[in-house]
């Protein structure tokens, strides 16, 4: 080691499922880098060893929001593999990985480089580009996806409008073409959903027998992480288990109503009522046992002087979840309701 930097193991399991192992100190071989004029650098600071993934980039216009899936038999994938940033793109470094090419990569995308420039840009400036194996989405619909001819067979990707599927050491090349087919078949839908469904149709045409350890998805989009303060719409990691996918399934199955409830809050305090409604009751099909929708929607309801609505959805949020009774006595959404005989009549029953 040296200068600060360890030398980093990743090794795709399965279907491009991500290998990571920490390797011992060396020496370092020139790397690339990209400055803030989007500048290509070469400093001597590619990280040497081989981080062998499964990924999937893809930017949505309609929604503006930019994403990476990943699944790998290593511990905490998401740490190392994907990279995005809003109103840029998204980006995917893996096989002998070279962690540079992620905000090297956003940086070129944000000096106005294309896709295909930044990954040429990246894998000439890098002596190790035959190792590297790249994955790069821009907010232009530009794509782009680079292996180099020393990554470990099968490896290679696909690239269409928005979107870019790549992995080493899988089981065939049947294992990508799922991904973009089912990525392709869900046009439409929510970038989330696409990317959860992709990763899925890659495990379920191969996968890698030697086993799974972790999964990752990240969404960016301007605006859009908790409270509006940040870009970071979703980071859903998981670390460490036994299936990552199916556990990444189900986090995300918790993780999107809450997202369509804190969106329809935003589109209630612009009055746009109706949508805040609609994705209300998207959020009550997701999640119809806990609750928490039924309440939220008696909320928006009451924000928008629907009062009778408002106790419907009141009194299915209280059915379920009785707990819930503290909060609706102290929530201001609901003040308009408080002088109803039938309000009072619910909380006292």
């Amino acid at each position: 080691m040296r200068d600060g930097w360890q030398r980093i193991r990743i090794r795709d399991i399965g279907w491009g499922i991500v290998f990571l192992a920490l390797g011992l100190p060396g020496s370092l071989a020139k790397g690339a880098q990209i400055d803030s004029k989007g500048e290509v650098l070469g400093d001597g600071r590619t990280v040497p060893e081989n981080v062998a993934t499964f990924s999937f980039v893809a930017h949505d216009p309609q929604s503006g929001i930019s994403g990476v899936v990943v699944a790998s038999k290593f511990l905490a994938v998401g740490s190392v593999v994907p990279w995005a940033e809003a109103g840029v793109g998204a980006i995917a470094t893996q096989a002998f990985c070279n962690t540079t090419y992620g905000p090297g990569g956003l940086t070129a995308l944000a000096s106005g480089r294309t896709a295909q420039e930044v990954v040429d840009a990246l894998t000439t400036a890098d002596e190790g580009r035959a190792s590297r194996q790249v994955g790069i989405v821009g907010v232009d619909g530009s794509s782009a996806t680079h292996t180099g001819e020393d990554c470990m067979a099968w490896a290679g990707g696909r690239t269409g409008p928005g979107y870019a599927a790549q992995g080493n050491i899988l089981t065939g090349s049947d294992v990508v073409d799922a991904m973009v087919d089912a990525f392709e078949n869900s046009a439409g839908q929510f970038l989330g959903d696409r990317l959860l469904l992709a990763l899925e149709a890659g495990d379920a045409a191969g996968g890698d027998s030697r086993g799974r350890q972790s999964s990752a998805l990240l969404l960016v989009a301007a605006g859009k992480g908790y409270g509006g303060f940040n870009d970071r719409l979703c980071d859903l990691r998981v670390d460490e288990h036994t299936t990552p996918i199916r556990e990444l399934r189900r986090i995300y199955n918790v993780w999107r109503p809450v997202q369509l409830i804190n969106e329809g809050y935003s589109l209630v305090e612009e009055e746009l009522y109706e949508e805040a409604i609609a994705l209300g009751k998207e959020a009550a099909v997701l999640d119809p046992d806990s609750g928490d929708p039924y309440y939220h929607l008696a909320c928006y309801h009451s924000r928008a002087g629907h009062l009778e609505d408002a106790m419907h959805y009141l009194n299915w949020a209280l059915r379920l979840n009785p707990d819930l009774r503290g909060q609706t006595q102290e929530d201001p959404d609901l003040k308009p309701l408080r002088e109803r005989e039938d309000y009072r009549s619910l909380l006292e029953s």
